[in-house]
């Protein structure tokens, strides 16, 4: 696929998970789709194939996450997009870098403000020894 074509995708992703569609969030992501969280929340961590993804921005949405797109950047099979998320009264601004194979997304990388989505979801439970 071309940088254009990936780009088009990415969006339509944006735009369908702003309108709440789940089924095309999803038609847009590979079955084995690797999404990265990063930081110690709540939600932080490594999901892998449509069903851990699904229960991902299940989680995400409990708390009213909302995301506009302030630019998307491709360079071939990586598309970088820029963009600012609220999350209650926080917002701040993220880099998701979005990898596709075939017209999907196999990998999203996310950079993100890991201090406030601690704040928002709660920090990671660790298991004591």
């Amino acid at each position: 696929m071309s940088a254009e074509q990936n780009i088009d995708t990415i969006r339509r992703g944006y735009e369908a998970f702003a309108a709440g569609d789940m089924e095309t969030v999803l038609s847009l992501f590979d079955d084995d789709v690797e999404w990265v969280q990063p930081g110690d929340s709540a939600i932080s961590g490594t999901y892998h194939g449509k069903a851990e993804f699904l229960d991902f921005l299940g989680k995400l949405a409990e708390k009213g996450a909302t995301v506009k797109v302030n630019r998307l950047i491709a360079d071939r099979d990586t598309v970088v997009a820029l963009t600012d998320v609220a999350l209650g009264s926080e917002s701040a601004q993220d880099a998701d870098v979005f990898t596709l194979r075939d017209g999907k997304t196999v990998r999203a990388q996310v950079y993100t403000d890991t201090a406030m989505m601690e704040r928002i979801y709660g920090r990671k439970q660790v298991a004591s020894t």
